[in-house]
Protein backbone atom coordinates (compact mmCIF):
# COMPACT_ATOMS: atom_id res chain seq x y z
CA UNK A 1 0.00 0.00 0.00
CA UNK A 2 1.32 3.36 -1.16
CA UNK A 3 0.77 6.03 1.25
CA UNK A 4 0.82 9.56 -0.18
CA UNK A 5 2.16 12.33 1.79
CA UNK A 6 -0.10 15.65 1.42
CA UNK A 7 2.37 18.92 0.87
CA UNK A 8 1.55 22.20 1.41
CA UNK A 9 2.71 25.14 -0.66
CA UNK A 10 3.62 28.80 1.23
CA UNK A 11 1.24 30.73 -0.94
CA UNK A 12 3.30 33.46 -2.67
CA UNK A 13 3.07 37.33 -2.54
CA UNK A 14 1.06 38.31 -5.27
CA UNK A 15 1.40 42.18 -6.25
CA UNK A 16 -0.52 42.61 -9.59
CA UNK A 17 -0.85 46.70 -8.68
CA UNK A 18 2.83 46.59 -8.93
CA UNK A 19 3.21 44.31 -11.99
CA UNK A 20 0.37 47.13 -13.82
CA UNK A 21 2.92 49.99 -12.87
CA UNK A 22 5.65 48.76 -13.77
CA UNK A 23 4.08 48.02 -17.48
CA UNK A 24 2.78 51.89 -17.47
CA UNK A 25 1.32 53.41 -20.37
CA UNK A 26 1.87 57.37 -20.65
CA UNK A 27 -1.17 57.67 -22.36
CA UNK A 28 -3.11 56.61 -19.29
CA UNK A 29 -1.58 59.73 -17.42
CA UNK A 30 -3.93 62.59 -18.48
CA UNK A 31 -6.62 60.39 -17.33
CA UNK A 32 -5.49 59.12 -14.32
CA UNK A 33 -4.34 62.74 -13.26
CA UNK A 34 -7.60 63.83 -14.01
CA UNK A 35 -9.57 61.31 -12.25
CA UNK A 36 -6.60 61.78 -9.18
CA UNK A 37 -7.29 65.09 -8.40
CA UNK A 38 -11.00 64.93 -8.97
CA UNK A 39 -11.57 61.85 -6.37
CA UNK A 40 -9.03 64.09 -4.06
CA UNK A 41 -11.36 66.63 -4.19
CA UNK A 42 -14.83 64.35 -3.44
CA UNK A 43 -13.05 62.75 -0.53
CA UNK A 44 -11.88 65.25 1.84
CA UNK A 45 -15.77 66.23 2.81
CA UNK A 46 -16.55 62.94 2.39
CA UNK A 47 -13.96 60.60 4.61
CA UNK A 48 -14.30 64.15 6.97
CA UNK A 49 -18.13 63.23 7.05
CA UNK A 50 -17.43 59.35 7.36
CA UNK A 51 -14.86 60.29 10.44
CA UNK A 52 -17.47 61.73 12.21
CA UNK A 53 -19.96 58.67 11.23
CA UNK A 54 -17.60 56.14 12.45
CA UNK A 55 -17.19 58.16 15.52
CA UNK A 56 -13.86 59.79 15.42
CA UNK A 57 -12.20 63.09 15.08
CA UNK A 58 -13.26 64.28 11.41
CA UNK A 59 -9.62 64.54 10.64
CA UNK A 60 -9.33 60.86 11.29
CA UNK A 61 -11.40 60.38 8.29
CA UNK A 62 -8.96 61.74 6.01
CA UNK A 63 -5.98 60.00 7.91
CA UNK A 64 -7.54 56.79 7.28
CA UNK A 65 -7.16 57.07 3.48
CA UNK A 66 -3.55 57.65 3.43
CA UNK A 67 -2.26 53.63 4.12
CA UNK A 68 -5.08 52.00 2.05
CA UNK A 69 -4.00 54.12 -1.10
CA UNK A 70 -0.53 53.30 -0.88
CA UNK A 71 -1.28 49.36 0.03
CA UNK A 72 -4.07 48.68 -2.17
CA UNK A 73 -2.17 50.23 -5.16
CA UNK A 74 0.35 47.37 -4.60
CA UNK A 75 -1.95 44.83 -3.63
CA UNK A 76 -5.10 45.33 -5.11
CA UNK A 77 -6.29 43.54 -8.28
CA UNK A 78 -8.52 45.94 -9.48
CA UNK A 79 -6.80 48.95 -11.65
CA UNK A 80 -9.66 51.77 -10.55
CA UNK A 81 -11.20 50.87 -7.14
CA UNK A 82 -11.02 53.57 -4.49
CA UNK A 83 -10.20 52.06 -0.78
CA UNK A 84 -10.78 54.00 1.84
CA UNK A 85 -13.59 55.28 4.67
CA UNK A 86 -16.88 53.74 3.20
CA UNK A 87 -20.02 54.71 4.96
CA UNK A 88 -21.33 51.28 6.00
CA UNK A 89 -18.31 49.93 7.43
CA UNK A 90 -18.02 53.64 9.39
CA UNK A 91 -21.43 52.90 10.63
CA UNK A 92 -20.67 49.75 11.63
CA UNK A 93 -17.77 51.01 13.64
CA UNK A 94 -19.50 53.34 15.27
CA UNK A 95 -21.88 50.50 15.99
CA UNK A 96 -19.49 48.59 17.72
CA UNK A 97 -17.42 50.50 19.61
CA UNK A 98 -20.40 52.70 21.41
CA UNK A 99 -21.74 50.19 22.83
CA UNK A 100 -18.30 49.02 24.74
CA UNK A 101 -17.85 52.77 25.13
CA UNK A 102 -20.72 53.78 27.18
CA UNK A 103 -20.69 50.82 29.45
CA UNK A 104 -17.01 50.37 30.14
CA UNK A 105 -15.52 53.92 29.20
CA UNK A 106 -12.15 53.81 27.01
CA UNK A 107 -10.06 55.28 24.42
CA UNK A 108 -12.51 55.43 21.17
CA UNK A 109 -9.63 56.25 18.63
CA UNK A 110 -7.72 53.11 20.27
CA UNK A 111 -10.67 50.75 19.81
CA UNK A 112 -11.02 52.08 16.36
CA UNK A 113 -7.36 51.90 15.38
CA UNK A 114 -8.01 48.22 17.07
CA UNK A 115 -11.27 47.16 15.12
CA UNK A 116 -9.50 48.17 11.94
CA UNK A 117 -6.30 45.78 13.03
CA UNK A 118 -8.77 42.82 13.70
CA UNK A 119 -10.63 43.52 10.67
CA UNK A 120 -7.39 42.92 8.67
CA UNK A 121 -6.31 39.84 10.29
CA UNK A 122 -9.70 38.24 9.65
CA UNK A 123 -9.31 39.22 5.82
CA UNK A 124 -6.02 37.64 5.62
CA UNK A 125 -6.77 34.32 7.37
CA UNK A 126 -9.59 34.43 5.01
CA UNK A 127 -7.23 35.01 2.13
CA UNK A 128 -5.29 32.12 3.41
CA UNK A 129 -7.62 29.89 3.60
CA UNK A 130 -8.77 30.70 -0.04
CA UNK A 131 -12.35 32.29 1.48
CA UNK A 132 -13.02 34.72 -1.21
CA UNK A 133 -15.26 32.47 -2.87
CA UNK A 134 -17.80 32.90 -0.16
CA UNK A 135 -18.71 36.71 -1.94
CA UNK A 136 -21.23 34.75 -3.84
CA UNK A 137 -23.15 34.22 -0.73
CA UNK A 138 -24.57 37.75 -0.58
CA UNK A 139 -26.87 37.64 -3.38
CA UNK A 140 -28.23 41.00 -5.09
CA UNK A 141 -31.76 41.19 -3.47
CA UNK A 142 -29.67 40.36 -0.08
CA UNK A 143 -27.14 42.95 -0.73
CA UNK A 144 -30.09 45.92 -2.23
CA UNK A 145 -32.40 45.15 0.93
CA UNK A 146 -29.35 45.37 2.81
CA UNK A 147 -27.70 48.92 1.66
CA UNK A 148 -31.27 50.37 1.83
CA UNK A 149 -31.33 49.66 5.64
CA UNK A 150 -27.83 50.79 6.44
CA UNK A 151 -28.72 54.08 4.19
CA UNK A 152 -31.61 54.91 6.62
CA UNK A 153 -29.52 54.25 9.77
CA UNK A 154 -27.19 56.79 7.84
CA UNK A 155 -29.78 59.10 7.53
CA UNK A 156 -31.20 58.83 11.16
CA UNK A 157 -28.22 59.17 12.76
CA UNK A 158 -27.50 62.84 10.82
CA UNK A 159 -30.26 64.03 12.29
CA UNK A 160 -28.45 65.98 15.12
CA UNK A 161 -26.05 67.36 12.88
CA UNK A 162 -28.32 68.81 10.46
CA UNK A 163 -30.89 70.05 13.31
CA UNK A 164 -28.36 71.18 15.78
CA UNK A 165 -29.65 69.42 18.73
CA UNK A 166 -28.27 66.41 20.80
CA UNK A 167 -29.61 63.47 20.33
CA UNK A 168 -28.76 60.19 22.78
CA UNK A 169 -30.43 57.57 21.26
CA UNK A 170 -28.51 54.92 18.87
CA UNK A 171 -31.07 53.16 17.01
CA UNK A 172 -33.51 54.08 13.90
CA UNK A 173 -36.63 54.66 15.62
CA UNK A 174 -35.07 55.89 19.42
CA UNK A 175 -32.99 58.83 16.70
CA UNK A 176 -36.23 59.56 14.86
CA UNK A 177 -38.58 60.19 17.86
CA UNK A 178 -36.06 61.95 20.16
CA UNK A 179 -35.76 63.91 17.14
CA UNK A 180 -39.53 64.56 16.69
CA UNK A 181 -39.71 65.08 20.09
CA UNK A 182 -37.23 67.97 20.26
CA UNK A 183 -38.82 69.82 17.12
CA UNK A 184 -38.93 73.46 19.26
CA UNK A 185 -35.04 72.62 20.12
CA UNK A 186 -34.55 73.21 16.21
CA UNK A 187 -30.91 75.33 15.87
CA UNK A 188 -32.80 76.97 12.48
CA UNK A 189 -29.66 78.64 10.83
CA UNK A 190 -28.07 75.20 11.26
CA UNK A 191 -30.99 73.16 9.99
CA UNK A 192 -31.25 75.98 6.65
CA UNK A 193 -27.71 75.33 6.28
CA UNK A 194 -27.61 71.48 6.12
CA UNK A 195 -31.02 72.16 4.03
CA UNK A 196 -29.17 74.57 1.89
CA UNK A 197 -26.11 71.84 1.14
CA UNK A 198 -28.40 69.43 0.17
CA UNK A 199 -30.41 71.15 -2.45
CA UNK A 200 -26.94 72.16 -4.09
CA UNK A 201 -25.95 68.69 -3.92
CA UNK A 202 -28.84 67.41 -5.46
CA UNK A 203 -28.51 69.72 -7.78
CA UNK A 204 -24.90 69.47 -9.01
CA UNK A 205 -25.66 65.70 -9.53
CA UNK A 206 -28.62 66.16 -11.83
CA UNK A 207 -26.74 69.12 -13.50
CA UNK A 208 -23.05 68.18 -13.66
CA UNK A 209 -22.60 64.62 -12.66
CA UNK A 210 -18.72 64.76 -12.64
CA UNK A 211 -18.44 68.06 -10.74
CA UNK A 212 -17.00 67.52 -7.17
CA UNK A 213 -20.03 68.44 -5.87
CA UNK A 214 -19.28 67.97 -2.14
CA UNK A 215 -16.36 70.13 -2.00
CA UNK A 216 -17.81 72.59 -3.50
CA UNK A 217 -20.75 72.89 -1.08
CA UNK A 218 -18.51 72.22 1.78
CA UNK A 219 -16.02 75.28 0.65
CA UNK A 220 -19.62 77.17 0.34
CA UNK A 221 -20.76 76.81 3.67
CA UNK A 222 -17.57 77.18 4.97
CA UNK A 223 -17.59 81.00 3.44
CA UNK A 224 -21.15 81.20 4.46
CA UNK A 225 -19.60 80.84 8.08
CA UNK A 226 -16.87 83.18 7.78
CA UNK A 227 -19.19 85.82 6.12
CA UNK A 228 -21.95 85.77 8.67
CA UNK A 229 -20.36 84.82 11.54
CA UNK A 230 -22.51 81.40 11.84
CA UNK A 231 -19.99 79.78 14.27
CA UNK A 232 -20.79 82.98 16.37
CA UNK A 233 -24.76 82.29 16.01
CA UNK A 234 -24.81 78.29 17.65
CA UNK A 235 -23.00 76.83 14.38
CA UNK A 236 -21.22 74.04 15.17
CA UNK A 237 -17.83 73.63 12.77
CA UNK A 238 -15.08 71.14 12.88
CA UNK A 239 -12.85 72.97 15.24
CA UNK A 240 -9.06 72.66 15.66
CA UNK A 241 -7.52 69.81 13.22
CA UNK A 242 -4.23 68.44 14.67
CA UNK A 243 -0.88 69.37 12.68
CA UNK A 244 1.14 67.08 10.55
CA UNK A 245 0.19 63.46 9.64
CA UNK A 246 -0.82 60.48 11.18
CA UNK A 247 1.50 58.77 13.42
CA UNK A 248 2.81 55.11 14.13
CA UNK A 249 0.82 53.56 16.84
CA UNK A 250 -0.55 50.22 18.51
CA UNK A 251 -3.62 50.41 20.25
CA UNK A 252 -2.83 50.15 23.97
CA UNK A 253 -5.74 47.72 25.06
CA UNK A 254 -6.03 44.90 27.62
CA UNK A 255 -7.63 41.52 26.14
CA UNK A 256 -10.63 42.19 28.20
CA UNK A 257 -10.99 45.09 25.24
CA UNK A 258 -10.13 42.85 22.56
CA UNK A 259 -13.03 40.22 23.52
CA UNK A 260 -16.17 42.11 23.02
CA UNK A 261 -15.00 43.11 19.58
CA UNK A 262 -14.15 39.84 17.87
CA UNK A 263 -17.44 39.58 16.76
CA UNK A 264 -17.85 42.70 15.33
CA UNK A 265 -14.53 42.50 13.20
CA UNK A 266 -15.99 39.19 11.73
CA UNK A 267 -19.20 40.90 10.27
CA UNK A 268 -17.45 43.98 9.42
CA UNK A 269 -14.91 41.96 7.80
CA UNK A 270 -17.55 40.25 6.09
CA UNK A 271 -19.61 43.53 4.77
CA UNK A 272 -16.27 45.42 3.71
CA UNK A 273 -15.11 42.65 1.77
CA UNK A 274 -18.83 41.90 0.10
CA UNK A 275 -18.55 45.70 -1.28
CA UNK A 276 -15.42 45.54 -2.02
CA UNK A 277 -15.41 42.62 -4.24
CA UNK A 278 -18.57 43.96 -5.95
CA UNK A 279 -17.87 46.96 -6.18
CA UNK A 280 -14.54 45.77 -8.28
CA UNK A 281 -16.43 43.33 -10.10
CA UNK A 282 -18.92 45.49 -11.45
CA UNK A 283 -15.75 47.58 -12.94
CA UNK A 284 -14.00 45.13 -14.18
CA UNK A 285 -17.46 43.89 -16.36
CA UNK A 286 -17.68 47.45 -17.45
CA UNK A 287 -14.14 47.73 -18.60
CA UNK A 288 -13.42 43.89 -19.64
CA UNK A 289 -11.02 42.97 -17.83
CA UNK A 290 -10.78 40.43 -14.57
CA UNK A 291 -10.51 40.81 -10.41
CA UNK A 292 -9.32 38.02 -8.36
CA UNK A 293 -11.81 37.78 -5.70
CA UNK A 294 -9.00 36.19 -2.75
CA UNK A 295 -6.13 38.49 -3.95
CA UNK A 296 -9.17 41.44 -3.09
CA UNK A 297 -9.47 39.49 0.43
CA UNK A 298 -5.50 39.93 0.94
CA UNK A 299 -5.36 43.82 -0.30
CA UNK A 300 -8.45 44.81 1.91
CA UNK A 301 -7.06 42.89 4.93
CA UNK A 302 -3.16 44.54 4.91
CA UNK A 303 -5.26 47.44 3.97
CA UNK A 304 -7.12 47.32 7.56
CA UNK A 305 -4.09 46.80 9.35
CA UNK A 306 -1.93 49.39 7.86
CA UNK A 307 -4.85 51.69 9.25
CA UNK A 308 -4.94 50.13 12.39
CA UNK A 309 -1.00 51.01 12.80
CA UNK A 310 -1.70 54.60 12.14
CA UNK A 311 -4.56 55.80 13.97
CA UNK A 312 -7.13 54.57 11.51
CA UNK A 313 -10.66 52.48 12.10
CA UNK A 314 -11.98 50.01 9.28
CA UNK A 315 -12.46 50.84 5.66
CA UNK A 316 -13.59 49.05 2.65
CA UNK A 317 -14.18 50.48 -0.86
CA UNK A 318 -16.38 53.61 -2.03
CA UNK A 319 -18.53 53.03 -5.13
CA UNK A 320 -19.12 56.62 -5.56
CA UNK A 321 -15.45 57.74 -5.69
CA UNK A 322 -14.71 54.54 -8.37
CA UNK A 323 -17.58 56.24 -10.20
CA UNK A 324 -15.86 59.30 -10.52
CA UNK A 325 -12.27 58.54 -11.47
CA UNK A 326 -13.84 56.13 -14.17
CA UNK A 327 -16.30 58.59 -15.72
CA UNK A 328 -12.92 61.08 -15.82
CA UNK A 329 -11.01 58.29 -17.36
CA UNK A 330 -8.85 56.10 -14.61
CA UNK A 331 -6.84 53.62 -16.13
CA UNK A 332 -4.82 52.16 -13.15
CA UNK A 333 -3.88 52.96 -9.14
CA UNK A 334 -2.15 56.34 -10.56
CA UNK A 335 -5.06 58.08 -10.07
CA UNK A 336 -4.96 56.94 -6.12
CA UNK A 337 -1.68 58.21 -5.66
CA UNK A 338 -2.21 61.27 -7.23
CA UNK A 339 -5.34 61.82 -4.92
CA UNK A 340 -2.97 61.24 -2.23
CA UNK A 341 -0.52 63.81 -2.62
CA UNK A 342 -3.61 66.14 -3.09
CA UNK A 343 -4.78 64.72 0.56
CA UNK A 344 -1.58 65.16 2.20
CA UNK A 345 -0.95 68.46 1.02
CA UNK A 346 -4.05 69.50 2.27
CA UNK A 347 -3.46 67.99 5.61
CA UNK A 348 0.33 69.74 5.74
CA UNK A 349 -1.40 73.77 4.40
CA UNK A 350 -4.78 73.80 4.39
CA UNK A 351 -5.55 72.81 7.94
CA UNK A 352 -7.46 76.21 9.16
CA UNK A 353 -9.69 75.58 6.01
CA UNK A 354 -10.88 73.01 7.16
CA UNK A 355 -11.03 73.80 10.73
CA UNK A 356 -14.03 75.96 9.17
CA UNK A 357 -16.05 73.06 7.76
CA UNK A 358 -19.71 73.23 9.01
CA UNK A 359 -20.65 70.13 11.38
CA UNK A 360 -24.29 70.73 9.04
CA UNK A 361 -22.34 70.60 5.94
CA UNK A 362 -20.93 66.93 7.08
CA UNK A 363 -24.21 65.36 7.86
CA UNK A 364 -25.81 66.63 4.74
CA UNK A 365 -23.03 64.81 2.92
CA UNK A 366 -23.63 61.64 4.67
CA UNK A 367 -27.31 62.26 4.03
CA UNK A 368 -26.66 62.79 0.38
CA UNK A 369 -24.05 59.90 0.13
CA UNK A 370 -26.97 57.57 1.62
CA UNK A 371 -29.69 58.66 -0.65
CA UNK A 372 -27.14 57.00 -3.36
CA UNK A 373 -27.51 53.52 -1.69
CA UNK A 374 -31.62 53.12 -1.61
CA UNK A 375 -32.01 51.92 -5.41
CA UNK A 376 -35.73 52.01 -5.65
CA UNK A 377 -35.71 50.60 -9.45
CA UNK A 378 -33.86 47.80 -8.10
CA UNK A 379 -36.57 47.27 -5.74
CA UNK A 380 -38.88 47.25 -8.66
CA UNK A 381 -37.25 45.58 -11.06
CA UNK A 382 -36.61 42.12 -8.16
CA UNK A 383 -40.57 42.32 -7.75
CA UNK A 384 -40.94 42.40 -11.20
CA UNK A 385 -38.35 39.49 -11.93
CA UNK A 386 -39.74 36.72 -9.04
CA UNK A 387 -41.34 38.04 -5.50
CA UNK A 388 -39.21 35.89 -3.61
CA UNK A 389 -36.57 38.11 -4.95
CA UNK A 390 -38.09 41.50 -3.70
CA UNK A 391 -39.36 39.27 -0.41
CA UNK A 392 -35.36 38.70 0.73
CA UNK A 393 -34.71 42.42 -0.06
CA UNK A 394 -37.45 43.65 2.18
CA UNK A 395 -36.86 41.32 4.72
CA UNK A 396 -33.31 42.13 4.99
CA UNK A 397 -33.78 45.69 5.28
CA UNK A 398 -36.67 45.43 7.72
CA UNK A 399 -33.78 42.75 9.18
CA UNK A 400 -31.25 45.82 9.46
CA UNK A 401 -33.59 48.35 10.89
CA UNK A 402 -34.87 46.19 13.48
CA UNK A 403 -32.33 44.32 15.19
CA UNK A 404 -28.42 45.66 15.82
CA UNK A 405 -26.64 46.27 12.49
CA UNK A 406 -24.28 43.36 13.17
CA UNK A 407 -26.98 40.89 13.41
CA UNK A 408 -28.65 42.71 10.05
CA UNK A 409 -25.10 41.33 8.53
CA UNK A 410 -26.20 37.48 10.04
CA UNK A 411 -29.44 37.83 8.99
CA UNK A 412 -28.11 39.23 5.16
CA UNK A 413 -25.98 36.15 5.14
CA UNK A 414 -28.24 33.55 6.66
CA UNK A 415 -31.14 34.68 4.17
CA UNK A 416 -28.44 34.46 1.75
CA UNK A 417 -27.58 30.91 2.26
CA UNK A 418 -31.30 29.77 2.71
CA UNK A 419 -32.39 30.86 -0.33
CA UNK A 420 -29.21 29.29 -2.20
CA UNK A 421 -30.35 25.60 -0.17
CA UNK A 422 -33.81 26.30 -1.05
CA UNK A 423 -32.73 25.98 -4.84
CA UNK A 424 -30.94 23.10 -4.44
CA UNK A 425 -33.27 21.12 -2.32
CA UNK A 426 -35.90 21.53 -4.22
CA UNK A 427 -34.73 22.79 -7.71
CA UNK A 428 -36.89 22.25 -11.46
CA UNK A 429 -36.98 18.85 -12.82
CA UNK A 430 -38.28 17.78 -16.37
CA UNK A 431 -39.83 14.85 -18.56
CA UNK A 432 -38.29 15.15 -21.88
CA UNK A 433 -39.73 14.11 -25.03
CA UNK A 434 -40.57 14.91 -28.52
CA UNK A 435 -41.99 18.04 -29.83
CA UNK A 436 -43.44 18.05 -33.49
CA UNK A 437 -41.21 20.03 -35.77
CA UNK A 438 -38.32 21.00 -33.03
CA UNK A 439 -35.29 18.70 -33.20
CA UNK A 440 -33.48 17.38 -29.96
CA UNK A 441 -35.74 16.48 -26.45
CA UNK A 442 -37.46 19.67 -24.52
CA UNK A 443 -39.10 19.64 -21.30
CA UNK A 444 -42.85 18.15 -22.26
CA UNK A 445 -44.60 20.86 -19.98
CA UNK A 446 -42.70 23.85 -22.27
CA UNK A 447 -44.15 22.52 -25.42
CA UNK A 448 -47.67 21.86 -26.67
CA UNK A 449 -48.20 18.93 -28.28
CA UNK A 450 -45.05 17.56 -26.90
CA UNK A 451 -44.82 13.50 -26.34
CA UNK A 452 -42.87 11.22 -24.14
CA UNK A 453 -41.34 7.86 -26.28
CA UNK A 454 -44.16 5.30 -25.39
CA UNK A 455 -42.31 3.19 -22.41
CA UNK A 456 -39.83 5.65 -21.86
CA UNK A 457 -39.47 8.16 -19.37
CA UNK A 458 -36.28 10.77 -19.80
CA UNK A 459 -36.40 12.61 -16.68
CA UNK A 460 -34.00 16.07 -15.67
CA UNK A 461 -33.58 16.88 -12.27
CA UNK A 462 -31.38 20.46 -12.22
CA UNK A 463 -29.17 20.20 -9.35
CA UNK A 464 -26.84 18.13 -7.44
CA UNK A 465 -27.87 15.31 -6.02
CA UNK A 466 -26.88 15.43 -2.05
CA UNK A 467 -28.61 14.34 1.48
CA UNK A 468 -30.67 17.90 0.84
CA UNK A 469 -32.31 16.94 -1.97
CA UNK A 470 -32.53 12.77 -2.20
CA UNK A 471 -35.81 11.73 -0.90
CA UNK A 472 -37.45 14.92 -2.83
CA UNK A 473 -35.49 13.53 -6.06
CA UNK A 474 -37.16 10.12 -5.65
CA UNK A 475 -40.22 11.39 -4.75
CA UNK A 476 -40.51 13.50 -8.11
CA UNK A 477 -38.99 10.49 -10.39
CA UNK A 478 -41.64 7.99 -9.71
CA UNK A 479 -44.44 10.79 -9.61
CA UNK A 480 -43.19 10.80 -13.32
CA UNK A 481 -43.86 7.26 -14.21
CA UNK A 482 -46.88 7.26 -12.52
CA UNK A 483 -47.81 10.58 -14.94
CA UNK A 484 -46.98 8.36 -18.00
CA UNK A 485 -50.47 7.03 -19.64
CA UNK A 486 -48.61 4.00 -21.33
CA UNK A 487 -46.77 1.82 -18.97
CA UNK A 488 -42.97 2.45 -18.36
CA UNK A 489 -39.88 0.10 -19.25
CA UNK A 490 -37.53 2.51 -19.25
CA UNK A 491 -36.31 5.15 -16.71
CA UNK A 492 -33.27 7.54 -18.15
CA UNK A 493 -32.07 9.62 -15.45
CA UNK A 494 -30.26 12.51 -17.71
CA UNK A 495 -27.58 13.61 -15.42
CA UNK A 496 -26.18 16.77 -17.61
CA UNK A 497 -26.54 19.09 -13.85
CA UNK A 498 -25.68 16.22 -11.75
CA UNK A 499 -21.99 16.66 -11.13
CA UNK A 500 -21.69 15.42 -8.37
CA UNK A 501 -23.42 12.96 -5.08
CA UNK A 502 -22.88 12.32 -1.79
CA UNK A 503 -23.29 9.12 -0.37
CA UNK A 504 -26.81 9.73 0.69
CA UNK A 505 -28.11 10.25 -2.99
CA UNK A 506 -25.82 7.36 -3.63
CA UNK A 507 -27.99 5.02 -1.23
CA UNK A 508 -31.02 6.60 -2.52
CA UNK A 509 -30.07 5.91 -6.30
CA UNK A 510 -29.82 2.40 -5.32
CA UNK A 511 -33.10 2.77 -3.68
CA UNK A 512 -34.77 3.21 -6.85
CA UNK A 513 -33.10 1.63 -9.00
CA UNK A 514 -34.18 -1.45 -6.59
CA UNK A 515 -37.96 -0.39 -6.86
CA UNK A 516 -38.05 0.20 -10.51
CA UNK A 517 -35.89 -3.34 -10.81
CA UNK A 518 -39.06 -4.96 -8.59
CA UNK A 519 -41.64 -3.47 -11.22
CA UNK A 520 -39.66 -4.87 -14.16
CA UNK A 521 -38.32 -1.03 -14.95
CA UNK A 522 -35.06 -0.55 -16.46
CA UNK A 523 -33.36 1.72 -14.42
CA UNK A 524 -30.55 3.91 -16.99
CA UNK A 525 -28.04 6.87 -16.51
CA UNK A 526 -27.22 9.20 -19.57
CA UNK A 527 -25.02 12.20 -20.00
CA UNK A 528 -22.81 11.01 -17.38
CA UNK A 529 -19.83 13.57 -16.63
CA UNK A 530 -16.21 11.32 -15.70
CA UNK A 531 -16.50 12.80 -12.41
CA UNK A 532 -19.87 11.29 -11.39
CA UNK A 533 -18.90 7.72 -13.44
CA UNK A 534 -16.04 7.80 -10.83
CA UNK A 535 -17.97 8.39 -7.53
CA UNK A 536 -20.92 5.77 -9.13
CA UNK A 537 -17.70 3.63 -9.77
CA UNK A 538 -16.58 3.67 -5.85
CA UNK A 539 -19.86 3.46 -4.37
CA UNK A 540 -20.40 0.02 -6.41
CA UNK A 541 -23.61 1.88 -7.52
CA UNK A 542 -22.47 1.12 -11.01
CA UNK A 543 -22.02 -2.54 -10.77
CA UNK A 544 -25.69 -2.41 -9.76
CA UNK A 545 -26.93 -0.64 -12.43
CA UNK A 546 -24.54 -1.94 -14.86
CA UNK A 547 -22.10 -0.22 -17.09
CA UNK A 548 -24.11 -1.45 -20.43
CA UNK A 549 -26.58 1.00 -19.49
CA UNK A 550 -24.65 4.02 -18.85
CA UNK A 551 -24.55 6.15 -21.75
CA UNK A 552 -23.00 9.45 -23.04
CA UNK A 553 -25.76 11.07 -24.65
CA UNK A 554 -29.74 10.56 -24.72
CA UNK A 555 -29.44 9.41 -28.26
CA UNK A 556 -27.70 6.85 -26.98
CA UNK A 557 -30.14 5.88 -24.27
CA UNK A 558 -33.12 6.24 -26.72
CA UNK A 559 -31.18 3.66 -28.84
CA UNK A 560 -30.11 1.52 -26.52
CA UNK A 561 -34.33 1.21 -26.00
CA UNK A 562 -35.40 0.75 -29.33
CA UNK A 563 -32.49 -2.20 -29.31
CA UNK A 564 -34.58 -3.35 -26.77
CA UNK A 565 -37.78 -3.56 -28.62
CA UNK A 566 -35.61 -5.14 -31.32
CA UNK A 567 -34.28 -7.80 -28.83
CA UNK A 568 -37.94 -8.74 -27.44
CA UNK A 569 -39.15 -8.90 -30.97
CA UNK A 570 -36.49 -11.47 -32.39
CA UNK A 571 -37.05 -13.59 -29.21
CA UNK A 572 -40.64 -13.72 -29.80
CA UNK A 573 -39.87 -14.61 -33.24
CA UNK A 574 -37.95 -17.83 -32.13
CA UNK A 575 -40.55 -18.71 -29.99
CA UNK A 576 -42.94 -19.24 -32.75
CA UNK A 577 -40.72 -21.18 -34.63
Amino acid sequence: MNVQLKTYKVIPLQMPGLKRLLSYQRTWLRGDVLAGVTVAAYLIPQCMAYGELAGVEPVVGLWAILPPMIIYTLLGSSPQLSVGPESTTAVMTAAAIAPLIAANGGNYASFASLLALMVGVVCIIGYIAKLGFLADLLSKPILTGYMAGVAVIMITGQLGKIGGIGIEANTVSGEVGEFLSQLNRIHWPTLILATLVLFFLFTIQRRFRTAPGPLLAVLLATAAVALFNLDERGVAIVGEIPAGLPQFALPSLSVQDFLPLVASAIGIAIVGYSDNVLTARAFANRNHYKIDANQELLALGTSNLGNGLMQGFPISSSGSRTVIGDSLGSKTQVFSLVALVVVVLVLLFLRPLLAQFPKAALGAIVIYAATKLIEIPEFIRLGQFRRSELFLALITTVGVLLTDILIGVGIAVGLSVIDLFARVARPHDAVLGEVPGLPGLHDIEDWEGAKTIPGLVIYRYDAPLCFANAENFKRRALEAIEAEAVPVEWFVLNTEAIAEVDITAIDTLAELQSELAARNITFAMARVKQDLYIQLKRSQLLQKIGNERIYLTLHTAIAGFSERDRHSSSKVVESDK
